[in-house]
């Protein structure tokens, strides 16, 4: 059988994957990507994780857990009386795929418009052959594509807790958690990162009693301390049952239920009996079936594909993005890289830059934040200033009914240049984004409390916590 010839080669049609692509066809380039995602039906589903069972669908279940919860404790506040409140599971879960659905249509749209040409199936390499590389695809049909450059951008799988493997039935991955059929009377979540408080906080707006088991002493060890501070505090106001330092010994699946034996930070043995289990204990990289050995791609010894700061991997015309490498498993972060390659390719400066990129967190409120925390300054030893404005001191955050949190600045003690910012509140994760501009522009704070921001509006906290580095507030 002849390889079919195209420029560029992207094997993984996610975030990374489908942009890269994308990019690389917008150049100029004959690209083809590869990628075996499946919807209920059989066919193509593109956009990996994110699109799948991550970022969009859970976003979605968010949306409907969180109208459910305003319609039920806040709709009288403002005049809405509401009677006979239920949730159709059922629907909101027909809803969200409906939503995926979209996005899947959206992505294949957009390959049909830029000349990207699509094979469902399973990418993996064949042979390096004539300066380039013999890429099979295992699909329906069986096809041999060849190109000299190949992006890879396999993305990431779950993490499995040992004696605990994922059944979706009864002890969930983010995939089951998405898919519950009805709202459990007792959920367990294990682990308190992103996954474990998006999906915890869905559920438990819907009734369910929950408790998240994170093995860390920390809780939100990545974000400032002051955030993590109150988020916790937040958090266990609205019933989440926050439980750190603990070790489990057992996890067992019995007939209509799940029970964990741990370990607290006392010492003390703990048993949790819950109707599922959601474990959220990270992810890791997705080289099975890549065949790298056939070609000697290098991977570390976590199974990533090793890259240099270019994305370059150990073979030639061979590049390697997303969450298959190394830095932060963000969707954001695979694009821009996915971008940044293809314009390495054609012999452009594709940049990235890391110090840069936004964290968010979908919880009500949201927490976002870029660049240092204030314990990381701390540790290098550079010196700063801080400033922090609460939402309770913002008109329109009063009359969204919504003042938890606040924004926090730091900037260089002697500069002034922006070295981080730190929301939890309503909107943060749009509200970050005039932060990363800033950052990208090396701002000062001045710039930003010098700045014009409309009234009223939630953005007058980024301006306030920047005139509050200075000291000088004017509404607080």
């Amino acid at each position: 059988m002849s390889s079919k010839p195209f420029d560029v080669i992207v094997i993984g049609g996610g975030p990374g994957g489908y942009i890269a692509a994308i990019r690389a066809a917008q150049l100029g380039f004959n690209t083809a990507c590869i990628d075996e995602w499946k919807n209920e039906k059989g066919g193509p589903a593109p956009g990996g994780t994110c699109t799948n069972v991550g970022c969009i669908p859970s976003k979605a279940l968010l949306q409907s857990s969180e109208h459910f919860e305003h319609a039920g404790h806040h709709f009288a506040d403002h005049g809405i009386g509401v009677s006979d409140l239920k949730i159709d599971v059922a629907k909101m879960v027909g809803r969200k795929d409906a939503v995926v659905k979209q996005n899947n249509d959206g992505i294949l749209y957009l390959f049909k418009k830029n000349k990207v040409s699509f094979f469902h199936g399973r990418g993996s390499f064949a042979a390096a052959k004539d300066g380039g590389y013999e890429i099979k695809v295992a699909g329906a049909a069986e096809e041999t594509l060849f190109a000299k450059q190949v992006i890879l951008a396999t993305g990431s799988n779950p993490r499995q807790l040992p004696g605990a493997e994922f059944d979706e039935e009864l002890i969930l991955s983010n995939d089951g958690a998405l898919r519950i059929p009805n709202v459990p009377k007792k959920l367990g979540v294990v682990g308190s990162g992103v996954i474990g408080l998006e999906m915890g906080s869905v559920w438990r707006r819907l009734g369910a009693d929950v408790t998240i088991l994170e093995a860390l002493p920390a809780f939100l060890g990545a974000a400032d301390e002051s955030v993590a501070k109150e988020a916790a505090k937040v958090f266990k106001k609205q019933g989440l049952d926050i439980q750190l330092g603990v070790k489990i010994s057992s996890v067992e699946k019995a007939k209509g239920g799940v029970t964990v034996k741990y370990t607290d930070a006392k010492g003390g043995e703990q048993t949790l009996a819950c109707d599922r289990l959601i474990v959220s204990i990270g992810r890791v990289a997705n080289t099975i079936g890549l065949n790298a050995e056939a070609v000697g791609l290098k991977l570390d010894e976590r199974g990533a594909i090793v890259v240099d700061a270019e994305c370059k991997t150990n073979l030639p015309g061979v590049w390697a993005v997303g969450d298959v490498v190394r830095g932060p498993m963000l969707a954001h972060k695979a694009e821009e890289e996915g971008v940044a390659v293809a314009e390495r390719i054609a012999g452009q400066h594709g940049h990235v830059n890391f110090n840069t990129i936004p964290w968010v967190i979908y919880t009500s409120p949201e927490i976002a934040w870029v660049g240092q925390t204030e314990q990381q300054l701390k540790a290098e030893g550079r010196a700063y200033k801080a400033g922090q404005f609460p939402f309770l001191a913002n008109g329109r955050a009063r009359a969204l009914g919504d003042t938890t949190g606040f924004v926090k600045m730091i900037a260089d003690a002697k500069t002034d240049e922006i070295l981080g910012v730190h929301i939890i509140g309503p909107y943060a994760s749009e509200l970050i984004s005039e932060a990363v501009v800033a950052m990208e522009f090396k701002a000062s704070s001045e710039d930003i409390a010098r700045i014009c921001h409309a009234h009223p509006s939630l953005s007058e906290a980024t301006k306030e916590a920047a005139l509050a580095v200075d000291k000088r507030t004017l509404n607080f």
